[in-house]
């Protein structure tokens, strides 16, 4: 359903034309083999591997494709993480949906994208540098585990979510609570609620 809002308010603008739209990590592949674009709206929450994996290869592979990331997650915790990774822009799905026309229309000028929240961020933080929060050393993969985890999802489901085994999503739990310094799944609820990142 998303997708399809996302593909019908683009569809609106005369100047930009929908070429292709994928549903997962694979599909992304396929399309971006087969199909030449100039700009890649992607999922930060991608199924199976994350926006941020995607990106990453995108960037890999050498291509000229400039990537504008959308999510349902807060700016303050995501965007700077994102153009840190490459992207080319960042926009909250709750957004207008001339806020997209808009941000596409940017990215495929060569320019970067940023709302004016983000911008403000941006600027504070030259101003203030803030010290590092513990959850941005976390991995894609990490970052997504602890959203699950906070959410109260079973490893078993988070698994089968993100198309991993139960053991890789063990490690990935593991890691988290020895880099934020925490000893179990309530305590990495605890600090996701805190840091405003569910």
């Amino acid at each position: 359903m998303v997708r399809r809002g996302i593909r019908d308010t683009l569809s609106e603008a005369v100047d930009i034309q929908v070429v292709g739209e994928a549903g997962g990590y694979s599909e992304v592949r396929e399309v971006l083999r087969n199909t030449p674009c100039d700009v890649l709206v992607l999922d930060l929450n991608l199924p199976g591997r994350g926006g941020l994996e995607v990106l990453a290869s995108v960037r890999e592979s050498g291509a000229s494709l400039r990537v504008l990331i959308v999510s349902m997650f807060a700016e303050d915790q995501y965007a700077i993480r994102c153009l840190r990774a490459g992207a080319h822009g960042y926009l909250n799905k709750a957004g207008e949906p001339a806020e997209l026309i808009a941000a596409v229309r940017t990215i495929a000028q060569g320019r970067k994208y940023v709302t004016p929240a983000v911008s403000d961020m941006l600027v504070n933080n030259l101003a203030e540098p803030q010290s590092e929060t513990l959850h941005s050393t976390l991995s894609e993969r990490e970052l997504q585990t602890l959203l699950k985890i906070a959410s109260g999802k079973k490893l078993s489901d988070i698994a089968e979510e993100l198309m991993l085994s139960p053991k890789t999503v063990s490690v990935y739990r593991a890691r988290l609570l020895e880099k934020l310094k925490l000893s179990n799944n309530a305590e990495l609820t605890v600090y996701a609620i805190r840091n405003e990142l569910v």
